[in-house]
């Protein structure tokens, strides 16, 4: 009797565990279907409209660029302009229909439509930031919109039930589930790699559109997918809504970021540099370069030394200190541990801004949006020549001009121009800038001459003349 009484009891505790366990585990829902109807309002379809100007070529081969022919046979080649159409997601935040999608759903649109429960809405770019891939638009319409709220992405577990709502290839309103297949994933596709990977279906249009838990809040923004095929593998990956939440503040209020800018080039700490370092294991981000004037460089940081821990937050590999720095107020005083001559020391600074920094500045002159003059007359579109186009096309410093941005096929100029050519002479008077450019090309246009002289620099700097009849 007494052998049965320890038989059951042990029994009854396994029993009591197992019921325990499976009680607090998460089952899956039966259906989605209650969640889905809730969330589909707050889901929008995004399309993009690009204008694509292009040469074709008759010949069945190509000259390499730079090739005395290029120029040669520009004559031959036809210019063509072509509208390409893309396709998305986006959700809304804000019952006035401000929404959250990414950046590479809307970069270098002409035009944005967005689709909510079936009905068009034009809409225009709050913000956007193509370092974390993420942008905030504004559907132009009074009416008001159903918003949905972020959740705690830091709170989401591998193993959680999501759910994915969006645009793949135009279908529009698709849902599909899955679960987190991983957390903290560098895919090397953005600055600042944090991604959730999820095994829930996303495919091409599923860009910018948002990664639900099942309390119907926000985790992330589904933004890319790992497959040869670029269909579906079960490997996709979502922003953070906590990573994306504070970017999206920033747009809405001031239509750009504010990142925390340290001022160092950084690497990895290899086995071998731990090592030498006497580091007990490879971690932390070493200093390769300071930046003259930067905050690193006033609190005294060197090329060699390793920094270990930034503002009380460990620096676990090279990439995690961008992240980190990126995140942290600008402005803020922070306290940074560093490993120098195989001790350590601890550093204090106040950090600047990454959109300030003279690196940041010179870095993206290149994709600066400069402000463009349309020609309505001559059908090109031109902006002013700068000291930039000017070191980078090593030019002589006095030069004065105007660059060509675009050219329409029906511009009387497009057998002769092409975009990047330097217009520096019209009808024999110099032109300085594009204010120049407007005032002889509507001098011409009232004058009754056929003929239009103009002397530019071609794409190799050599300077041409040549004549086009207009009518």
């Amino acid at each position: 009797m007494r052998l049965g009484f320890k038989k059951l009891f042990v029994y009854s505790i396994f029993l009591y565990f197992v019921f325990n366990i499976e009680g607090r585990a998460k089952n899956a829902p039966e259906s989605f279907a209650d969640l889905a109807e809730k969330l589909m309002p707050s889901v929008v379809n995004i399309s993009t409209t690009q204008t694509i100007k292009t040469r074709s070529n008759p010949f069945p081969f190509q000259f390499p660029p730079g090739s005395p022919f290029e120029d040669m046979f520009k004559e031959f080649q036809k210019p063509a302009e072509r509208k390409v159409n893309s396709l998305g997601s986006g959700f809304i935040i804000k019952k006035n229909g401000t929404i959250v999608t990414n950046n590479h759903v809307i970069a270098n649109a002409d035009d944005i439509v967005v689709i909510v429960n079936n009905k068009e809405y034009e809409a225009k770019v709050l913000g956007e930031d193509p370092y974390a891939d993420v942008a905030v638009l504004k559907i132009q319409s009074s009416e008001t919109f159903k918003p949905v709220q972020f959740g705690n992405s830091d709170k989401a577990r591998v193993g959680d039930w999501v759910v994915a709502i969006g645009n793949p290839f135009g279908l529009g309103g698709t849902v599909t589930s899955g679960i987190i297949s991983a957390r903290n994933r560098d895919v090397g596709l953005t600055r600042y790699d944090d991604f959730i990977q999820t095994d829930a279906s996303i495919n091409q249009g599923n860009s910018g559109g948002p990664l639900f838990n099942l309390e119907g809040k926000v985790i992330g923004i589904n933004t890319a997918i790992l497959s040869p095929s670029g269909t579906n593998s079960g490997i996709g990956f979502a922003i953070p809504a906590n990573a994306a939440s504070n970017i999206i503040d920033q747009l809405i209020k001031y239509g750009e970021t504010k990142r925390g800018w340290l001022g160092v080039r950084i690497q990895q700490v290899t086995k071998e540099i731990a090592e030498v370092q006497q580091l007990e294991e490879p971690k932390g981000a070493l200093i390769a370069g300071v930046s003259e004037g930067s905050p690193a460089e006033k609190a005294g940081i060197k090329p060699g030394d390793v920094i270990l821990e930034f503002d009380g937050k460990k620096i676990k590999t090279m990439r995690n200190l961008p992240k980190i720095v990126a995140n942290t107020e600008v402005g803020k005083s922070v306290n940074v541990k560093i490993w120098r001559n195989k001790k350590l020391i601890s550093k204090k600074l106040v950090l600047g801004r990454l959109e300030s920094s003279k690196e940041f500045l010179e870095k993206n002159k290149k994709s600066k949006k400069l402000k463009k003059t349309e020609i309505e007359s001559l059908k090109i579109s031109v902006r002013d020549l700068t000291s930039s186009d000017i070191d980078q096309r090593k030019l002589d410093k006095n030069l004065k001009g105007v660059v060509v941005t675009e050219i329409s096929f029906k511009s009387p100029l497009s057998f002769l121009l092409s975009s990047g050519d330097i217009i520096v002479e019209l009808q024999g008077q110099a032109i300085k800038n594009t204010k120049d450019l407007e005032r002889v090309s509507k001098d011409i246009a009232k004058s009754a001459k056929k003929t239009l002289l103009i002397r530019f620099l071609n794409k190799r700097n050599q300077p041409s003349y040549g004549t086009v009849k207009i009518k």
